[in-house]
This record gives structure tokens, C-alpha cells and sequence, in this order.
């Protein structure tokens, strides 16, 4: 039925009457609720042309929500309530029947302002249509409308943005609705009046009492119907640009119903007007669903940047960047809207922010990312060993990966070696979602984690990798060279403990828990966590003791004692080795190796005064490398501590240099027996022998299960010393009985 008093169903003139001096008034409290006009349906089938730039009507759009309304409308979430329309035929400047349509809102409580300026009711709204039913009326009506006007195309216009980009778009995007696609460009009156009338003010502060005012045109005084007065009053002004001025509507607003990926340069400027931050964010979200959260506004190609934290795991924050500063700022008015069950926050950005995050210079990624329109695939979890082949016998038949191996990257460290992580391209989201389901699928041995991607999270997994943190998540290190406070034992001295298989999540309280009684017997901090060059803790620390005797009874008392389900190892070491690891050196069944110096992004400038190896490492080598003293003579020993850097209280956790392989402690017994082996044990290696250039052989990787009569074989044919098992001397354990089955043996 139509509402009582309303527009007539014939075509007619735009309304003239007396100068109206305010906006909308509502209603007499005794006026009946106004139901939803139903009317038939045209007789034939009609499908909406497609946008127009030259559109050959306007369907003047009103509408409001049961919250805020104004310059507010749409920024509490809320729900719509009220459409009201007419069309205006552009030629003739004709118009349609003005029709008017309740929408039945899940959540039929008025906010004040709505109740004071519409007069509805939670009980009229209750009788209405749904948002589904009502979008599906009003494409009926206007295809009708605009035949019986002459035909052609039409394009909506409005009085602002925020009803289509605000309201009608995230709305029906939380509704799984498809809108027509005659709501994805609209014409903004304000913009079209400010363009002819830029004197009036600014286009957003204008309203459409004040155009009337402005172009002294009378309105109907007497209309009180809520919405049908801005109506007829937008109708009145388009009449009279068109009469008066000969305005032409040309351009109008886009909206962009997909959101386009792609890769974004470092080069290119992003304007610092432009950018948002949304936190909140759930783990698992993808671009897509952070730009159907912002569902109506125009995000730039590419625009969508995941952040990662430092374990390169997504942290629940996103930076978006909009095609224009107006864009921005209506996204900042969805501050605290909804994602699912989740509130998101919205905070204003700057572009320096987005290249960081989002920039890559990197030509494999480029040409990864050349391709339009794929859906990105992350895999996180893959042996080292994977090969291409690997991958997609993984994936498997149903689910191809685009362009075969060329659909993969690999992620890879800048010395070549593999990171675990590799990306796929997937031509539709069908496809992608086949790949979803083999999420911990097994590959080899191990499990593999599957995740949608973007094209800012392929650009930041690679700057992370192969570059410097691009975002500076963790303090500078600050390793000043100070002389100690205290003296620290000669070479050899193992007054300090190794604890090996920590928990990541192990704090320094942590291990004084576990330490027990033994803690008491830490030297002042004397604690030392050990991180790798991610920042990500690697499991191990150094604790120094006040004594050698003090250090082997924590080892013995804590090896193998629990900390949070996890055993952790403990044994001795010196405090050179201890100062060798934390300067980014290696301790492993090899020996020890020095800090890495060879990659730049291993070694920044701010390590350059560390380069000098004597601060850590003697130039006596064999005294350094081979501390048992029972091997060597007492004169090559140091006459002096060795002098190592300090670390003070601020830099108990150390962010160095340090190598991704985790280290091996100094020692690897089988069984928990430190007692010195007997002198008798291992006979002293004659002085003429380390003399001579070039007599001391060091042979590594060796099996376990090498004997003396195996490493002579392999010497056959060269001039050994005399025949003494002696001169054959196992590195990397404390002294005992050559017939032990060592790790690694020095030929004297």
C-alpha cells in the first residue's frame, strides 16, 4: 500500500512553495506510523544499465540509520532505517514519483536524535521490510520509474558520501548482501554545488538547507515528513543547476567493489594523509577481509600491509593506505567497528610507515608479483631440504600452483640458506582454499602451516630476511669495550656455566628459579641471555660464577632439571668461550669460531671495534682454542687474564651479532663426571714437536665412532710423530683417556 498523503504515482514537477527556514522537521506526536510503499513489479524483466558518465537520470538518494545522522551518520555502526528516492530525468528535468521505504533493522532501538527527527518507532520498524527486500523494491521501482521518463541510464546522487560509502556498503558487506551495481557510483551534490558556487564554503560543511538558502530557492515549509523534504529540496537544486546554470554531470564517485593486489616500491610516494593503522586485527585475517572491513572506501592497489612481529608471526596490526585524504578520514570514523566478534582501532598513519612496511627493491619479488590477480599462499614450516618438485607434489594435482615451480618463492637467508618459508601463487580462491585444507599436512617429516598472504607480507618476509629489520623492534646493542669490574679467571678457569634448551619464554627470574641455591653464587650480572640475530632468544645463557668449584656444582646439581616441560642442559664453560658467543662467535663440537664478518647484513658498522681478536680471542691460538692445560706446556699459557668486553647492567639481554645456528656447549658428556682425568692418562706431547711450523693437524668431522687405528690409516704414507697413542688428542672435552670415543682429534 502507499503512504497516506505521499507523493502522487504520476510524473510531476519539482515542488515550489514558500521559503523553509530549517532543516527536516518530524511529525505531530499523534501521526499514524508510515508503512513500506510495496507497489507491483514492472511488466516486463528489466536489468540496470551499467554506470554511467553521462547518465541520462538521477535517482536522488536519502537515507538514514538508527543512530547518529548528519556528519556522523554511519560512524556508529548502526543499522539503516529509512530510504527515501526520486528520480529526475536530466533532458526534460522531469521527475519520478517520490517513494519512500522502512527497513526492518536487527536491532530496532532508536537512538534520541533518530527518535526526535523521524518520529519512527521501534514497533513500526518492527513491521517493515528487511535491507535484502527493500534494495530489491528499489531497483524494480527506479528501472520503472526511468521508463516511463524516456529510459536510459541512471546514476544515484546523494547528499554526501557517508550514506552509500558508510552506510549501504559496510552494511550489506556484514549481511552477505550483493548490492546492484548502480550503488557503486554515485554523484555528490555538494561537490557538484561547490564546483559551480565555490564561495558558498567548504563541500563537506555544506548542507542542503544551506544550498537552497544560498541559491534563494523556496522549498515546501509545510512538508514535515522526515526525509521527504531533503528529497524534494536536493530535487529542486539539481532542477535548478541544470535551468539555470547549465551544469553537467560528468564525473562521478567510484566505488571500488574488489580490492586489487600488488607490490609496492620503495621509490614511489605515498602521501602521509593517506595511510591508517588498524590494530586489533585477528591472526588469521588476509587483505581481503581487512578491506571488506573498510568495505565502501577506495584502498589503493597494493594498499593492505600486514605487520609482522619479530618472529616474523603477524601481530594483529595493518597498515591501509586510501586512494585520497578523504578516503582517510572516513576511515578514521570507523574507529572501533566490528570484525566478526572483535573491535578494530583506527589511527591515522604516515607513509614513511607503509614503505617500510609494504616497499621492496627486490627483482625476484617483483617478477613473483607480476602476475595479476593471484591469490597468495604462505608456507611456513618446509625442510630445508624442499625442493620445488617437493612443494607441489605437497599441494598436489587439485590444487595447481599458476606458472608451476615459477608460482613458488622461497625464502632464503643472504648467504643462500634456506629459511623454512616459501609463497605460492593460486590463479582463483577456489584454489586457495583447496591449499587451505592440507594446512599441517605432513611434508618429509615435518608438519606445514598454510596461510592467505599478501603482497606487503611477501615484500616484509623478504626485507626481514635479507636486510635489516625494516621496522626497529629491538634496542641498538650497546656492548661498550670497559675494563671489568672484576677479574676474570685465567685461560682454561671454567667459572662460568652454559645452560643449553632454555624455554623462549625463559626470563632471567626464571633461571635464577631454576638454579636454586646455586643462584646465590652469581657473580653481579653475571647473567647473560643469548639471543640470535632476529632478536628471537635462542635458548641459551651464560651465567658467571664467583668460582670454578662454585660453577661445576651448579652443573652437577641443575644438568637435565626441569624448567616449564622442558629439560635443560647445564655445563661448564670459561669465560672466554662465554665472551666469544655473545660476541656473535660459535661454540661447537669444532671448536670455536669467530663473530661473522663477511655478510654486511651480519655485520653492522657498529661492530667495527670488535674486530680486533685479541679483546676476545689470544693470539696464542692453540692456548685459546685448546684450554686443557694438560696438553700443552706451562710456558705458552697467558701470564695475564685475558681481556674481554664487559657487559653492563642495561644489556643483561644482548641483541648481538649473532649466528642463526644455534650453539653447541663447550662439553658434551654422556654422563655427569667432571673429575680430571689422571696425569698418567695422557701422556705431556714433546715440546719439539709444537715448535716445528706446520706439526700441529687439526682434522674435523670425524664419526664418533673413529679410532686411533682409523685416523693412522688415513695418515698412511706420512711422517708421523713416534709411535705414541699419546700424540693422538681429543678436542673439545675435558682431559680423559684417549680410548674414550672422541669428537675430534688434534695429530701432534
Amino acid at each position: 500500500m502507499k503512504p497516506e498523503g505521499k507523493s502522487p504515482s504520476a510524473v510531476t514537477s519539482p515542488p515550489l512553495g514558500p521559503a523553509r527556514r530549517g532543516g527536516g522537521r518530524r511529525a505531530g506526536g499523534g501521526r499514524t506510523e508510515q508503512q513500506p510503499w510495496l507497489q507491483p513489479s514492472p511488466p516486463r524483466a528489466m536489468t540496470p544499465p551499467p554506470p554511467s558518465a553521462h547518465p541520462d537520470s538521477l535517482v536522488v538518494l536519502f537515507g538514514a540509520t538508527a543512530g547518529a545522522l548528519g556528519a556522523k551518520l554511519g560512524s556508529d555502526e548502526r543499522e539503516l532505517i529509512l530510504l527515501v528516492w526520486q528520480v529526475v530525468d536530466l533532458h526534460s528535468r522531469k521527475v519520478g514519483t517520490l517513494h519512500k521505504s522502512l527497513v526492518r533493522a536487527d536491532d530496532t532501538e532508536l537512538s534520541e536524535q533518530c527518535r526526535e527527527a523521524s518520529g519512527l518507532s521501534a514497533e513500526g520498524l518492527g513491521r517493515a521490510e528487511p535491507l535484502d527486500k527493500v534494495l530489491q523494491q528499489f531497483s524494480q521501482l527506479v528501472l520503472g520509474d526511468v521508463e516511463l521518463l524516456g529510459g536510459g541510464s541512471y546514476t544515484l546522487c546523494t547528499d554526501g558520501p557517508l550514506l552509500v560509502r558508510q552506510v549501504l556498503h559496510p552494511e550489506a558487506s556484514r549481511k552477505n548482501l550483493v548490492l546492484p551495481d548502480s550503488f557503486f557510483s554515485f554523484y555528490d551534490l555538494r561537490r557538484e554545488f561547490h564546483e559551480r558556487h565555490p564561495e558558498a564554503g567548504p563541500a563537506r560543511d555544506l548542507t542542503v538547507s544551506a544550498m537552497a538558502q544560498n541559491l534563494g530557492l523556496e522549498t515546501d515549509a509545510a512538508e514535515d515528513d522526515f526525509g521527504v523534504w531533503e528529497v524534494k529540496t536536493m530535487v529542486t537544486i539539481i532542477c535548478h543547476l541544470l535551468s539555470e546554470q547549465n551544469h553537467s554531470f560528468t564525473e562521478p564517485e567510484i566505488v571500488k567493489c574488489k580490492y586489487d593486489s600488488g607490490p609496492c616500491s620503495k621509490a614511489e610516494v605515498v602521501d602521509n594523509e593517506t595511510v591508517v593503522r588498524a590494530r586489533g586485527l585477528p591472526w588469521q585475517s588476509s587483505d581481503q577481509d581487512i578491506a571488506r572491513f573498510f568495505k565502501g572506501l577506495n584502498i589503493s592497489k597494493g594498499g593492505v600491509a600486514l605487520c609482522l612481529n619479530a618472529q616474523g608471526r603477524r601481530n594483529g596490526e595493518a597498515l591501509v593506505r586510501f586512494v585520497d585524504s578523504e578516503q582517510r578520514d572516513l576511515a578514521l570514523e570507523r574507529h572501533k567497528h566490528h570484525m566478526g566478534a572483535r573491535y578494530i582501532e583506527v589511527y591515522k598513519a604516515s607513509g614513511e610507515e607503509f614503505l617500510k612496511i609494504a616497499g621492496g627493491t627486490s627483482h625476484e619479488v617483483a617478477q613473483f608479483l607480476s602476475q595479476e590477480d593471484q591469490v597468495i599462499i604462505r608456507m611456513r614450516g618446509l625442510p630445508f631440504t624442499a625442493t620445488p618438485a617437493d612443494v607441489l607434489a605437497f599441494l598436489g594435482p587439485e590444487c595447481p600452483v599458476t606458472g608451476g615451480p615459477e608460482g613458488l618463492l622461497f625464502v632464503r637467508y643472504p648467504d643462500g640458506r634456506p629459511t623454512g618459508d616459501a609463497f605460492a601463487l593460486f590463479a582463483c580462491e577456489e584454489l586457495a582454499q583447496s591449499a587451505l585444507r592440507k594446512h599441517k599436512g605432513i611434508l618429509g617429516k615435518r608438519y606445514i602451516e598454510l596461510f592467505r598472504s599478501t603482497a606487503a607480507e611477501v615484500q616484509q618476509v623478504l626485507n626481514r630476511y635479507m636486510s635489516s629489520p625494516l621496522i626497529p623492534t629491538l634496542p641498538a646493542p650497546l656492548i661498550p669495550v670497559l675494563p671489568a669490574p672484576f677479574p676474570l679467571a685465567g685461560a682454561g678457569v671454567r667459572d662460568c656455566v652454559r645452560l643449553r634448551g632454555l624455554p623462549y619464554t625463559a626470563s632471567i627470574d626464571d633461571i635464577l628459579g631454576f638454579l636454586g641455591e646455586a643462584a646465590g653464587d652469581i657473580r653481579p650480572h653475571g647473567v647473560h641471555m643469548v639471543l640470535n640475530q632476529q632478536g628471537r632468544p635462542s635458548g641459551d645463557a651464560f651465567i658467571q660464577m664467583k668460582s670454578a668449584d662454585r660453577a661445576l656444582v651448579a652443573a652437577q646439581r641443575c644438568h637435565k632439571k626441569m624448567m616449564k616441560e622442558r629439560y635443560v642442559e647445564v655445563f661448564p664453560c670459561s669465560g672466554e668461550e662465554m665472551s666469544l658467543v655473545l660476541m656473535g662467535g660459535t661454540l661447537s663440537r669444532s671448536g670455536m669460531s669467530p663473530p661473522p664478518c663477511k655478510l654486511p647484513c651480519l655485520s653492522p658498522p657498529t661492530y667495527a671495534a670488535f674486530q680486533t681478536a685479541t679483546a676476545v680471542i689470544p693470539t696464542e691460538a692453540t692456548a685459546a682454542l685448546y684450554p686443557p692445560s694438560a696438553l700443552l706446556p706451562a710456558a705458552r699459557a697467558p701470564s695475564a687474564p685475558t681481556p674481554v668486553t664487559y657487559y653492563p647492567p642495561p644489556a643483561t639481554q644482548l641483541y648481538m651479532n649473532y649466528t642463526t645456528y644455534y650453539p653447541s656447549p663447550p662439553v658434551s658428556p654422556t654422563a655427569v663426571g667432571y673429575l680430571t682425568a689422571p696425569s698418567a692418562a695422557v701422556a705431556p706431547a714433546p715440546a719439539s714437536v709444537l715448535q716445528q711450523p706446520g706439526a700441529l693437524v687439526r682434522m674435523q668431522g670425524l664419526p664418533y665412532t673413529a679410532g686411533v687405528k682409523d685416523i693412522l690409516s688415513f695418515f698412511q704414507g706420512y711422517q708421523l710423530a713416534p709411535d705414541d697413542y699419546a700424540n693422538l688428542v681429543p678436542v673439545g672435552d675435558p682431559p680423559r683417556p684417549v680410548l674414550q670415543a672422541p669428537k675430534e682429534w688434534v695429530c701432534l
